[in-house]
């Protein structure tokens, strides 16, 4: 079993993946899932569209 510092209790993946709102851990998971999807289709819109253009 994994050990866990004083202070912290351990937590699911079930509970970590929840979709919960407001300032939680799992919203702050979920925005940063989300912010690397934004990332990442912003990055292939401008790579086709600068492939497209030549």
């Amino acid at each position: 079993m994994e050990q866990v510092p004083d202070g912290f209790e351990p937590v699911s993946a079930t509970e970590l993946n929840a979709w919960r709102r407001g300032f939680t851990p799992q919203a702050e998971i979920w925005n940063g899932r989300l912010a690397m999807v934004g990332l990442s289709v912003g990055l292939s819109v401008l790579l086709v569209a600068r492939l497209a253009s030549h």
